[in-house]
């Protein structure tokens, strides 16, 4: 078993490739949720990636319900502003899933609605209009997953 992250819509292809290079070096699946806005062969996406492709495991999907069907049974966590509790309050298992939402606009709220009760943030001073990039939001709280868990995938 192994944790999952997943982006939904991602915007940015650097974002993506330094979530990607992340996913390779602590040996996490990496999901995308189309459509994406940018090739997957771009030149910045692989750029941000290195030479860490070969060893990334990528799913791509062409809606979220797709991965949804896939893996209904597992359990997943929103990342969202507007989450209930804080990433460090929830308890994470090996075969989790983290869900992230594109860069403009978080995730839709059609996930959102569905799911409150799984939805975690990571703390921010209030009354700002941006919050931490993607590919900061997905170190900081698989971190603290991979820390929860004692680093299994790492060593």
């Amino acid at each position: 078993m192994t944790l999952n992250i997943v982006l939904v819509e991602p915007e940015i292809p650097q974002n993506t490739g330094n979530i990607a290079r992340t996913c390779a070096l602590t040996n996490t699946v990496l999901h995308l949720v189309k459509p994406l806005g940018f090739s997957v062969s771009d030149k910045y996406l692989k750029r941000a990636g290195l030479d860490y492709w070969d060893l990334v495991n990528i799913h791509y999907y062409e809606n979220f319900n797709e991965l949804m069907k896939k893996y209904n049974s597992k359990q997943f966590f929103y990342a969202t502003t507007k989450g209930k509790k804080y990433y460090t309050d929830v308890k994470y298992f090996s075969d989790s899933f983290i869900v992230f939402g594109k860069e403009t606009k978080g995730l839709p709220d059609e996930i959102l609605n569905k799911n409150w009760d799984k939805t975690i943030k990571i703390p921010m001073k209030q009354g700002i209009k941006r919050s931490l990039n993607l590919a900061n939001s997905v170190n900081v709280i698989l971190f603290e997953a991979l820390r929860q868990l004692d680093f299994p995938y790492l060593e």
